[in-house]
């Protein structure tokens, strides 16, 4: 015996209507049952907002009324930047009369898909709830790609970040970066070249995003054989210079720090070649930048370059930033600055160096309320 078996059309999609009047409800949902879509109903603005908070749905269907006694659209505009702000692309459609083509053209600049008028012409309905539905999901597609582009370049920059700082005797040491968006311009590494000498660098490259990263990894891979030459600070830049000139984009620039330790006589040798100067903070309170005395990296291939020693004695902090840290602004557009960033140290004057970068960290982040507008990058090392 032969038997037949029905095969379900497939789903169109999961849509969302709100409407508070009966009539127009069970209209729409048995025009779009007819074309395989599945609906659920809500008929006030709260239970619309935890609808899509939940995240289920391909589309909303929305009126913009909710108050019988008022045809203003106030309440569903209100509504569309909510929805707006939790989920940006989530195709909205919004119903209107006849008589509301300014509410609808308003309701488009809050952020609304398209729009609908009622009495509306079913076959259009449908056309335009298909059309959004599909270019949502492209969208999707596209950004589903890109955030995994982009962490995977996370995690390629991660590793070009020191996994673990080395011991260094005699000095406790801690490093921290954070970057602005998934990748950053900022770069630090320290390295042990030998039982008595530490090398220190950090790196800003100007700009934000994945120029910069690409730039930084650019910076990071010219840097490694140069450091494995053990070079004086100011050849290392030298050379690090005329490489980064061929390479480096027209406006496009990076500032560099380095410093080498010596832990037998306790002096860091270091040249700054534009970049924000370390503060060392001494044990009895005082406090000293080391300033910049060369150029930004990438711009003058013929730059000559200089160096500069300075004493570390048992107490003493030094720390190595990024503007990112100093210039992070308050709603009042004050910067967090050096000022704070000496205080604080000399407050702490007990706490080892992982300790006091987070204060200092925690401190910034406090100052403009999370909302860093640059990478921010912090080395601390403390002289035991």
């Amino acid at each position: 015996m032969q038997q037949t078996y029905s095969i379900a059309p497939p789903i169109a999609g999961r849509v969302l209507i709100a409407d508070d009047q009966k009539h127009i409800v069970e209209a729409l949902q048995l025009l779009l049952k007819g074309s395989c879509f599945l609906t659920e109903v809500v008929n006030d603005p709260a239970h619309l907002l935890r609808a899509v908070e939940a995240g289920q749905f391909d589309a909303v269907l929305m009126d913009l009324n909710y108050t019988r006694d008022t045809t203003s659209g106030a309440e569903g505009l209100d509504l569309l930047s909510q929805i707006r702000s939790m989920n940006k692309l989530l195709p909205v459609i919004v119903l209107t009369g006849w008589g509301s083509l300014d509410l609808a053209v308003e309701a488009m600049r809050r952020g609304a898909s398209d729009f609908v008028q009622k009495p509306w012409e079913n076959l259009q309905l449908l056309q335009k709830l298909q059309d959004q539905i599909s270019r949502a999901r492209a969208q999707r597609r596209v950004q589903r790609q890109s955030d995994d582009e982009l962490q995977e370049a996370r995690e390629i920059q991660q590793k070009q970040l020191p996994r673990q700082l080395p011991d260094v005797a005699h000095y406790d040491l801690a490093a921290i970066t954070q970057p602005l968006r998934f990748v950053g311009g900022d770069y630090y590494d320290v390295v042990r070249l030998g039982p008595q000498e530490t090398l220190l660098c950090i790196a800003d490259v100007a700009g934000k995003g994945l120029s910069a990263a690409l730039l930084m990894s650019s910076l990071q891979a010219t840097l490694k054989p140069l450091i494995a030459q053990r070079l004086a600070p100011r050849e290392l830049c030298h050379r690090l210079n005329r490489i980064l000139c061929d390479l480096t984009p027209e406006g496009k620039f990076i500032s560099f720090f380095v410093g080498l330790l010596s832990s037998r006589d306790h002096r860091l040798t270091y040249c700054n070649a534009g970049h924000n100067p370390p503060l060392l903070v001494r044990a009895e309170g005082p406090s000293t930048e080391l300033a910049a005395a060369g150029a930004v990296l990438g711009q003058f291939p013929e730059w000559r370059y200089e160096q500069s020693t300075v004493k570390v004695s048992s107490g003493d902090r030094l720390l190595v930033f990024t503007d990112g840290l100093v210039e992070a602004c308050n709603a009042n557009e004050e910067p967090f600055g050096e000022h704070n960033m000496v205080r604080i140290t000399q407050e702490n004057a007990s706490a080892n160096a992982t300790d006091l970068m987070g204060l200092l960290m925690l401190a910034a982040s406090q100052h403009c309320e999370g909302g860093f507008q640059d990478d921010a990058t912090l080395l601390v090392l403390r002289a035991l």
